[in-house]
């Protein structure tokens, strides 16, 4: 299957979490993987409100597309392709951490408290 993206490090990314699915028999890689696939048209932009929303305590939002800082964070592990500077501010401040999808994957190869939002 050909690849349409251009972007070497949404490639790289694309790569890596297919290679973690298949290795670890973990499917939520795979997903995120196939979102990021997506047209750049139909990537999700999502706010920090609504993350908050989305997940319970102790579970680690999954980003296929750009956090925006819309909204008050509190405590989160939020993974993402892309944060604004304004999104990645303010959950660092409330002391959160903003990772990599990669990062996230490596950090938790099997997916347990992952929840994909967007």
């Amino acid at each position: 299957m050909k690849e349409r993206q251009t972007n070497p490090q949404l490639l790289s990314t694309i790569r890596f979490l297919r290679k973690t699915s298949n290795t670890n028999h973990a499917a939520i890689w795979g997903e995120l993987a196939a979102d990021l696939r997506r047209s750049r048209q139909r990537t999700p932009a999502v706010n920090i409100s609504r993350i908050i929303r989305s997940i319970k305590e102790g579970e680690t939002a999954a980003v296929p597309g750009k956090v925006l800082g819309m909204g008050t964070p509190k405590r989160i592990t939020v993974a993402a392709f892309s944060f604004t500077e304004e999104a990645r501010k303010k959950i660092e401040e409330a002391g959160g951490e903003c990772l990599s999808l990669s990062a996230l994957a490596e950090r938790n190869p099997k997916g347990s408290g992952v929840r994909i939002i967007g």
